[in-house]
């Protein structure tokens, strides 16, 4: 009995949300900060990576809905909701984690990408730390060759849920900050030693856009800050990796 509703809320529940995100997102009017680099590169017929936190999953995927992109998910079953969702949004969903099937996802993102897709990837997984980054970001953009865009969102009117990431909804009519920060490129081939640098430098990036966006919106953070972000760049003292 348990299998059937599962099934029957697959069918369902994926479609009603579609349908309420178009319509809610539709109320709301958004400001773009720093996207110059991504639309140079888009223009020019390339292809990148999107790197977020988990709090902003809804509204960044809306926010894609417009690019041909793939994304990973959790392979669990809460996961299949997210993953059909996706695919009513035109969105490519790749199945896998860092707890689940993630070096098999890895493997299938890298191909979605050859072939020409945007990625869409969520930066501190599927089960946290929230706003902590994880390697898989960077070890596909050292397999792709393709770029990093770090990228954020705030609203100073939102709705909060009480999950490990504090995911955030901006309420209708409200005014959403996206902000994209400067392109990371990872050179193929890298060591262990040089994908940590990489990862801590994404994480400052995304922390740093994510302050800036929510101070511009006169909010302070919304999961109420998060000791132990990183406050300086580790490639000021790292190995000399490309970085444009």
């Amino acid at each position: 009995m348990a299998d059937f509703w599962y099934r029957c809320t697959l069918a369902i529940v994926p479609r009603v949300v579609y349908v309420l995100i178009r319509v809610w997102f539709a109320t709301c009017r958004v400001k773009v900060r720093g996207d110059g680099p991504l639309w140079q590169h888009v223009q020019t017929g390339k292809t990148g990576i999107a790197a977020f936190w988990h709090y902003s999953i809804l509204f960044m995927f809306y926010h894609f809905r417009k690019f041909r992109s793939s994304a990973m998910v959790s392979a669990s079953k809460d996961g299949e909701y997210i993953a059909r969702l996706l695919i009513l949004m035109g969105c490519v969903p790749v199945r896998g984690s860092s707890h689940r099937g993630g070096i098999k996802a890895l493997k299938e993102m890298i191909e979605q990408l050859r072939q020409g897709h945007n990625g869409a990837i969520v930066a501190d997984g599927s089960q946290g730390p929230a706003r902590q980054a994880q390697a898989g970001c960077i070890l596909m953009a050292s397999k792709s060759g393709l770029p990093i865009f770090p990228l954020v969102w705030a609203a100073r009117r939102v709705l909060i849920f009480n999950s490990w990431d504090r995911t955030a909804v901006p309420l209708p009519f409200s005014t959403i900050v996206v902000r994209y920060g400067e392109p990371l490129w990872v050179e193929p081939g890298i060591e262990a030693h040089q994908v940590e640098v990489l990862r801590l430098e994404l994480e400052h990036r995304l922390n740093r856009q994510y302050e800036a966006a929510w101070h511009e919106v006169g909010r302070k953070a919304h999961d109420g800050g998060r000791p132990g972000a990183e406050s300086i760049s580790p490639l000021r003292s790292g190995p000399s990796l490309r970085d444009e």
